[in-house]
């Protein structure tokens, strides 16, 4: 099949069948590990083997643990949006036991954080006021600064692929800035209607966390 034959198999609408049977299944059936999520996260990838690729990705978090978190990332933060990976986030004190090899699978979120890079959307019907929310995501930050993540992507919409092809790729975060990272970025604060440098001047307040050596592995500056 081809690739244009994939996505307009892929772009079909679902049946009247199968939107009946999704109505009845959510009034009988109980969606615990989803109803658990407390959290979406809006950030970046970038490919661990080609930092040139850059990935827009909504995270959806839950707490498995005080030291232990998963995430689902999608696409966008639409109904319809396509799952294209996973996240989990774990603390330093259970980073460092994990052996050397595995550790250099994980990337740090200090940048994402103190950039302004990372961010709480607000959901334009929120009722809450501008400063609650921004106070709940500082919050949030203080908590993801120091925190490490293994990420894959499983769907490369990037390159337009009409389903997930190929094997899972490793992800990493942006650890310093570059133009390809002020392009997403203020893009996305376009989008949101944010402002990432504001983001960062609020959160100068948040101690710095020294990072492991063996995170981020993708970043050669460490190797110079």
């Amino acid at each position: 099949m081809s690739t244009s034959a994939a996505k307009d198999i892929v772009q079909e609408p679902i049946t009247t069948k199968d939107a009946v049977l999704e109505t009845g299944a959510s009034v009988i059936q109980e969606f615990q590990p989803v109803n658990n999520i407390c959290a979406h996260l809006n950030a970046y990838h970038i490919y661990a083997d080609d930092p040139s690729r850059v990935v827009e990705a909504q995270h959806y978090c839950t707490h498995i643990s005080k030291d232990v978190r998963q995430c689902i990332i999608y696409d966008s933060p639409e109904k319809n949006a396509r799952l294209i990976g996973v996240e989990y986030m774990i603390t330093p004190r259970l980073y460092e036991e994990l052996p050397p090899d595995e550790r250099k699978l994980w990337h740090s979120h200090v940048f994402e954080v103190k950039s302004g890079q990372l961010i709480m959307p607000q959901p334009s019907t929120s009722l809450t006021p501008a400063k609650v929310w921004e106070q709940a995501e500082l919050k949030e930050m203080e908590e993801v600064i120091g925190l490490y993540g293994k990420t894959y992507h499983l769907w490369q919409v990037d390159r337009g692929d009409a389903v997930p092809l190929g094997s899972p790729k490793l992800m990493m975060s942006f650890t310093h800035p570059t133009e390809g990272f002020e392009k997403v970025v203020t893009d996305r604060d376009k989008r949101y209607g944010v402002n990432h440098e504001e983001k960062a001047r609020a959160r100068a307040y948040i101690p710095e966390p020294k990072i492991h050596p063996d995170a981020d592995n993708w970043d050669h500056r460490k190797q110079a």
